[in-house]
């Protein structure tokens, strides 16, 4: 069986939510036996769409990769302004299509891909509602097509284009059941295929102290944020708390992984450790004393379900509701809504260790119970077999 999956950015450096989810999917069913091809295009930095990656075919851990020329890059103060109008103002059909061609990645190229090679393929899988790729290429593909929204509760969702998007798929694949609630308060699904799904978790069999970098061991205690670094995700707001709550915990440090994409105020209990491997990242997240999930838009988050696969507790924005239903279903970790909810909860979980030791242990088992690798593959072999 051929599938084709259509996503705005593809590559082992490209670490964003839909786009890793994407990747993860494919890799797996390729280990299923599935013949897997990547629509995508020469994008590697969402913000601007530049053109990084080779036009044309590669293989990438098995899948196939059918890269695009992005046709133009994105200016993103002059989107951002055009967004902020579109959204507050009376606009026409017309407007919204330009609003998404400025969000793009403009990239007529792959469309066209789609169109004249639709017979080579059994299913068309679309990550994300959000970009022109997913809305062109649903209309370009007439067979059966699957999406996979992973939507936040945000502007975009109200403009009419969106009706489109969500009425052409006869499959959905939800990140998880507050995401699919959300999205039928505003779309109909109904004579849809619909299933909550989301992402697999590797459980690590053994985290060894010794793959933990020095650096990271002088830093304990310490909580931990990993991910985009980026006002969008929380983390300004995170940072913001942290300085006012460090007093309560002077010995305290707050640690930070990932693609750096704001300024940190230079402290000396703030660190800022770039990139690092998967193993790594596993050793620092079983080592913090609770992993911070401050985003307020998420439909899953993936750092979510590594946290308690490594059995530490999280603490998440409470206005995501996706994560504080992984804190209320896998009773695994707290929530807040303001800073005196945020130390309130932190301080609760930094004294208390038989409480982040239970917690810890719920989330394991929530993520056994609910993100096997087996568990989300076999849902998508079942929606297959059932869009024949």
């Amino acid at each position: 069986m051929k599938v084709a999956f259509i996503i705005q950015r593809y590559g082992q450096e490209v670490m964003g939510g839909s786009e890793l989810h994407c990747r993860l999917i494919a890799e797996r069913l390729v280990d299923r036996g599935y013949d897997c091809t990547v629509f995508t295009t020469t994008a590697k930095d969402y913000v601007t769409w530049k053109h990084e990656y080779p036009e044309g075919e590669s293989v990438l851990n098995g899948v196939a990769v059918k890269r695009f020329k992005v046709k133009k890059p994105r200016d993103i103060r002059s989107f951002n302004k055009y967004s902020d109008w579109i959204f507050h103002n009376s606009h026409s059909l017309k407007d919204e299509l330009s609003w998404l061609d400025e969000q793009g990645p403009f990239c007529p190229p792959l469309i066209r891909a789609l169109e004249v090679e639709e017979n080579k393929y059994d299913h068309f899988v679309f990550f994300t509602y959000l970009y022109y790729n997913t809305y062109w290429g649903l209309q370009a593909v007439k067979k059966k097509k699957i999406l996979v929204p992973t939507a936040h509760d945000e502007p975009p969702l109200r403009l009419d284009i969106m009706k489109e998007v969500f009425s052409l798929p006869a499959a959905f694949m939800f990140n998880t059941a507050s995401e699919k609630q959300m999205l039928g308060r505003r779309f109909s699904f109904e004579g849809k295929y619909q299933e909550t799904v989301g992402v697999g978790v590797d459980v690590p069999e053994r985290i060894e102290a010794s793959r933990f970098i020095p650096k990271f061991k002088t830093l304990s205690p310490f909580i931990l944020y990993a991910g985009r670094i980026e006002q969008g995700k929380g983390c300004r707001e995170l940072v913001d708390y942290f300085l006012k709550f460090h007093p309560r915990h002077p010995d305290l440090n707050l640690v930070l992984i990932g693609k750096l994409l704001m300024k940190l105020p230079r402290h000396p209990r703030i660190h800022y450790l770039g990139f690092v491997s998967a193993e790594e990242k596993n050793a620092a997240m079983a080592e913090a004393r609770v992993i911070i999930h401050p985003s307020h838009l998420e439909s899953l988050c993936m750092a979510a379900l590594e946290s308690m696969a490594v059995r530490t507790p999280i603490l998440v924005q409470a206005a995501a509701d996706p994560l504080k239903q992984h804190c209320l279903l896998g009773n695994s970790g707290l929530y807040y809504a303001d800073y005196d909810e945020f130390a309130s909860t932190l301080d609760l979980l930094l004294k208390d260790s038989r409480l982040r030791k239970a917690l810890g242990e719920n989330g394991l088992k929530y993520v056994l119970e609910n993100y096997t690798w087996d568990r989300i593959i076999r849902k998508y072999v079942i929606l297959f077999e059932k869009l024949k």
